[in-house]
């Protein structure tokens, strides 16, 4: 068989390439921008989880209430 350029089989295998080409660029895109936004979210996370380990050792035990509040009144 010889290749001739107006085959239509040719012309839709060649449209089909393409295609696949095109789909193929915009999923490596959409990856990427994926993989940075999970990176953000990521990093995101960790900063929350510090944040929240040094509030809960910012809060004052329940055990031992601390503040003019909890103190007994003079009269007692």
């Amino acid at each position: 068989m010889s290749a001739d350029p107006k085959d239509p089989l040719e012309d839709s295998d060649r449209e089909r390439v393409m295609d696949l080409e095109v789909r193929l660029a915009y999923q490596d895109r959409q990856v990427r921008e994926l993989d940075a936004l999970v990176r953000l979210f990521g990093e995101r996370l960790d900063q929350a989880e510090r944040e929240l380990r040094q509030l809960k050792q910012a809060l004052v035990s329940p055990e031992a209430p601390q503040g003019p509040g909890n103190e007994r009144p003079p009269h007692y």
